[in-house]
């Protein structure tokens, strides 16, 4: 028997509040059935291509009875192990396959965005190694949205590099942003400084805490001062937060951390 948590959360901050697929060790429907009655959105964590491991129709079928049952919306974290900016391009239109048949499968479940990683192997680049990614992330995107698929309903996600570098992309091609806090706060950038420059265009906010280098832990683990710049900017901010962490006790502690410093802040 799984715990259940304590108190609900639906409508309880100006943000929807969200938490991920995977918080029991078990599949979508049952974790979505649990976790339902107490949040506003579900983050669906589709993170393996292979087909196998998707949703089948009849699971999507009940996510959107579920949905509708307890006053829930969705949103999507598309696949890990693909990517639009690999330098091999039959990987890369693989990759535009495979996100393209995620969303004709979600498409009933009217997601609030779809997050997508645009990866990248190195932590600097020599020489012209920069701008080439640039150019495969922005034919990836190019492709993608080829395929009928709305530019804003994909967040692109801040990852451990500077997100200075698909600001131009992300502007040419009117994409939509997934500030991922936790990510930012591990890599050493300011979560502050990026939000302040693209709340505008954020889907979603990804919140999570981090200890020695480790991510999607509890939030209860970050520094008073880092939660007292991360309620401040949630403050401002009307879209989606998603606590994205992948147990119950992380979870938890995170919830009633949250909730804490929110009522504390002035």
């Amino acid at each position: 028997m799984y715990p259940f948590l304590s108190k609900s959360y639906k409508h309880a901050y100006p943000f929807k509040l969200c938490t991920t697929s995977y918080i029991y060790p078990d599949h979508i429907i049952p974790n979505v059935k649990m976790l339902a009655p107490y949040f506003d959105e579900i983050e669906l964590l589709l993170f393996e291509s292979n087909l196998d491991n998707l949703p089948t129709s009849q699971e999507i079928n009940e996510l959107a009875l579920l949905a509708e049952q307890y006053d829930l919306s969705y949103n999507v974290h598309l696949p890990i192990d693909i990517s639009l900016t690999d330098s091999d391009p039959i990987l890369r239109s693989r990759s535009v396959n495979i996100i393209k048949r995620i969303f004709d499968l979600t498409y009933v479940l009217a997601p609030s965005t779809y997050t997508l990683h645009l990866p990248c192997g190195e932590t600097s680049f020599d020489g012209d190694g920069l701008k080439i990614w640039q150019d495969f992330a922005a034919a990836g995107i190019e492709k993608l949205i080829a395929t009928g698929i709305q530019s804003q309903a994909i967040s692109i996600e801040t990852l451990t590099y500077p997100f200075e570098w698909l600001e131009e992309i992300i502007k040419a091609f009117k994409l939509s942003v997934c500030i991922d806090i936790g990510h930012l706060l591990v890599n050493g950038f300011d979560a502050k400084k990026v939000f302040d420059k693209h709340s505008s265009n954020t889907s979603i906010i990804h919140l999570h805490g981090i200890e020695n280098k480790r991510d999607h832990i509890s939030l209860s683990k970050l520094p008073l001062e880092q939660m007292d710049q991360i309620v401040g900017i949630l403050k401002r901010y009307y879209g989606v937060v998603s606590l994205e962490v992948f147990s119950f006790d992380n979870l938890s502690t995170s919830l009633t951390f949250l909730e804490k410093h929110w009522e504390n802040h002035i």
